[in-house]
């Protein structure tokens, strides 16, 4: 059985932005380089050590009809919400939240100062499952496996490894695949990915190739179709987030923090948030 190699179909480089009170990011996904890669809908990174940059945070706001995901490269964020869940995502830690038919909650800096770093990604849900009730999968850096392949080191999110190593994010919605992987110099990593996932890959530090094509730190490089993905750090060591999801291909209408399949569906969502029923 003969593989076909994915390889980089275009860049994003990004756009400054800022969300919640203040907070400065750049948005890849989301914004006017690109509305969305089914089934992601945003994909912001935070990146300072200026504390009026992010001090701010996020404040108490709704979410309706998809899944939040937040990995932190540095610093601390509290997160609370209005069914009393509460905790602290660190570096190396991932909080993935289903808001499903609603939720409010707020993630605020749990530092005054220093580094935070990481990023947010919203990823879709199908109509089946818009309404479904709320849910956490939240694990600390200690939880999440970091498996050695050939020498590479891979912080194993959510996916499965052809070791058959498997992270502890488990979705069989959009069967997502999340890995931080890191690289020396000269060393390759070889991932299967499903033919039917939209996937990317983010630069998070050094130089990254895929194919014959490179990807700098603060790019994301979206791939185009094929079973499988090598990634490879040929001019000193690297490191990279690399992402995949099952295409939902479903309608998306946005409304805010609320993403449904009609206009009338987040019309909805905006009545049912203002009468409390979240």
């Amino acid at each position: 059985m003969t593989t076909k190699k994915r390889e980089i179909l275009g860049y994003l480089k990004g756009v400054e932005a800022s969300d919640g009170d203040g907070v400065k990011l750049r948005r890849y996904i989301g914004g006017p380089e690109l509305d969305n890669l089914d089934p992601f809908l945003l994909l912001d990174v935070f990146g300072t050590d200026q504390p009026q940059d992010y001090i701010g945070g996020f404040p108490s706001h709704p979410h309706r009809g998809f899944e939040t995901v937040t990995y932190l490269l540095a610093g601390r964020m509290r997160h609370k919400d209005n069914a009393g869940h509460e905790g602290v995502i660190i570096p190396g830690g991932v909080q993935w939240m289903t808001a499903g038919r609603g939720i409010i909650h707020s993630e605020m800096p749990e530092q005054e100062e220093g580094l935070l770093k990481g990023f947010q990604l919203w990823v879709n849900l199908p109509s089946t499952h818009k309404m479904m009730d709320p849910g956490y999968q939240e694990f600390p850096p200690e939880s999440i496996p970091v498996i050695n392949v050939d020498g590479v080191n891979v912080r194993l999110v959510a996916g499965e490894l052809s070791s058959g190593d498997v992270g502890p994010v488990t979705n069989e919605i959009t069967t997502p695949q999340f890995m931080d992987i890191e690289l020396e110099e000269g060393q390759d990593f070889t991932q299967a990915v499903d033919e039917d996932h939209h996937a990317f890959v983010f630069g998070i530090e050094g130089i990254t190739t895929v194919g014959e094509r490179e990807i700098h730190q603060g790019d994301l490089a979206v791939l185009n179709y094929g079973d499988e993905v090598t990634v490879k750090a040929e001019d000193g060591p690297s490191r990279c987030l690399f992402v995949s999801g099952k295409q939902i291909k479903e309608d998306i209408v946005r409304g805010g923090p609320f993403v449904m399949n009609t206009r009338s569906e987040v019309l909805q969502a905006f009545d049912d948030y203002q009468a409390g029923r979240f």
